[in-house]
């Protein structure tokens, strides 16, 4: 069995830890829980042939009091990077968490995911900005905690990468 470490990053409420919910355990829930440090969740996936253990570190998420510690990152093969489509100002924080990740990790695997699509029209952000995300490279997926759509999707396809399928 392969282990791997995998990683939520973004700023707080962006909905890290009820994508995680969703993706482990087929839930989500309306009330709002802060992460406090870091959270671990396992899920054992087969793909391709294989199969993966995965270790989900949902970490705090970071605002003006609460900064993420590069120690959190150490062993990650991979991370997803998200933002809240209602709020153009994670987009800021998910940039420069990408930022200490690629320096901690180097160019592991990731996906670019923004979240809250079941209310994309209370969204506060444009095709233009997802144009120009799109245009640093970044793998960039839609997704949608509370209905869950996208979200295997995203995991599963951070799985691939980093197992190099």
């Amino acid at each position: 069995m392969i282990k791997k470490k995998i990683c939520l990053l973004g700023s707080f409420a962006v909905g890290k830890t009820s994508l995680i919910q969703q993706y482990v355990h087929s839930i989500f829930s309306e009330k709002y829980h802060t992460t406090i440090g870091v959270k671990i969740d396992q899920k054992s996936v087969h793909v391709n042939d294989k199969d993966v253990n995965l270790l989900i570190w949902d970490i705090h998420g970071e605002d003006e009091f609460q900064k993420v510690r590069q120690s959190y990152l150490i062993g990650a093969s991979g991370y997803l990077l998200v933002m809240d489509g209602t709020r153009k100002k994670t987009y800021d924080v998910a940039q420069l968490l990408h930022e200490k990740a690629v320096a901690s990790l180097g160019n592991v695997p990731f996906i670019f995911i923004i979240n809250k699509n079941d209310l994309k029209n209370e969204w506060d952000i444009d095709t233009k900005l997802i144009s120009r995300i799109e245009a640093n490279e970044w793998d960039v997926l839609l997704t949608s905690a509370k209905t869950g759509e996208g979200v295997e999707h995203a995991f599963n396809r951070l799985v691939k990468r980093m197992i190099g399928v």
